[in-house]
């Protein structure tokens, strides 16, 4: 009697393991035997008319042709990147929900304890899209026109220069106080809903230094109502030739690069995120992405995921380090 009704046991214990395995392994199975299959949307963590919602949408139209289905943009703003962001972590990962975000990414968990996802287990690094420069600029009304008078009046006037940024924990925000660190400077951190509110303050001086990106201020460099210091890069602008990097001008260890980057729910299926990252490669190659990444100032990159990890998880300890080193205020 004990081996009739332990028999069943082991037989019923055995068949619910494979019936889980089965529902576990086969969605991602189909998924990438059958992936692309429907429509795919890019989710741009920030408003519509921005820069990175212009990539967004360039991209989806050769993405369209490439992966020969149907591709478009959804724009989830909110929380400097964390809502859409959140959104996709959220969705199936079946590489059908993109998301296309920027460098405040990286540097959000330096910033916030209540991130409502982990950057790392979360989301699939798939292809750093391009690198783009930050500019260290001051309104045409300023003395401050060359970084050199910058950092001599920052010197000696602890506490009396002010910085705008697009918003706390932005890219701008945290490259100012890399600055600061490496330089021993002390200006003073004034937060704004978004670069063009943070511009019109620094062209009436309520404010005294930015770091801007080209998008954002092209039109004011080149109506003259923007001084541009210097760029951030390790190499000159090909949108700014003339304007000189930071490590050109002596001050070692102080890039500080934007960039725009692609990345699927966690647990997307590795043939996915390689078919993606392939497809990514091609669109970068077309001369519309390239004008359109041209005109921000940015440089085509194209990583593999694994570089793109790397580049990732890098730029993020960064920024980890700098936030407890200066004892950043967070949430």
């Amino acid at each position: 009697m004990k081996l009739f009704f332990s028999r069943p046991k082991v037989t019923f214990t055995g068949n619910i393991l494979i019936f889980l395995s089965l529902i576990f392994f086969f969605p991602h199975h189909s998924y990438s035997q059958t992936w692309p299959n429907q429509a795919i949307k890019i989710i741009v963590p920030f408003p519509a008319g921005g820069g990175t919602d212009a990539l967004a949408r360039t991209i989806s139209v050769e993405l369209s042709k490439v992966l020969n289905q149907t591709v478009f943009v959804e724009n989830k703003p909110g929380a400097n990147g964390i809502i859409g962001a959140q959104f996709v972590a959220l969705a199936p990962p079946d590489g059908n929900t993109i998301l296309l975000t920027i460098a405040s990414f990286a540097i959000s968990p330096a910033f916030s304890k209540k991130l409502p996802f982990d950057v790392d287990k979360d989301f699939a690094p798939v292809s750093l899209v391009a690198k783009y420069p930050y500019l260290l600029t001051t309104g045409s009304q300023s003395e401050l026109k060359t970084f050199k008078q910058f950092y001599e009046f920052a010197k000696k006037n602890p506490g009396k220069l002010s910085y705008a940024s697009s918003g706390n924990g932005s890219g701008p925000h945290l490259g100012m106080e890399l600055i600061n660190d490496r330089l021993g400077l002390n200006t003073i951190h004034v937060p704004y809903k978004g670069a063009a509110p943070a511009n019109n303050d620094l062209l009436a001086g309520n404010v005294d230094v930015m770091l801007n990106n080209l998008l954002a201020s092209s039109s004011l460099i080149k109506s003259k109502k923007l001084n541009v210091l210097a760029v951030t890069t390790a190499q000159r602008s090909n949108a700014l030739p003339e304007v000189p990097t930071l490590l050109e001008l002596g001050y070692a260890n102080l890039e500080v690069v934007g960039w725009y980057g692609i990345f699927l729910p966690g647990k997307t299926p590795k043939e996915i995120i390689l078919k993606l990252s392939e497809a990514i490669k091609r669109v970068i190659q077309n001369p519309d992405i390239l004008a359109r990444l041209n005109q921000d100032g940015a440089l085509p990159i194209a990583s593999t995921p694994s570089e793109f990890k790397d580049f990732f998880i890098a730029d993020k300890n960064r920024w980890l380090q700098l936030s407890k080193k200066i004892h950043l205020e967070m949430d």
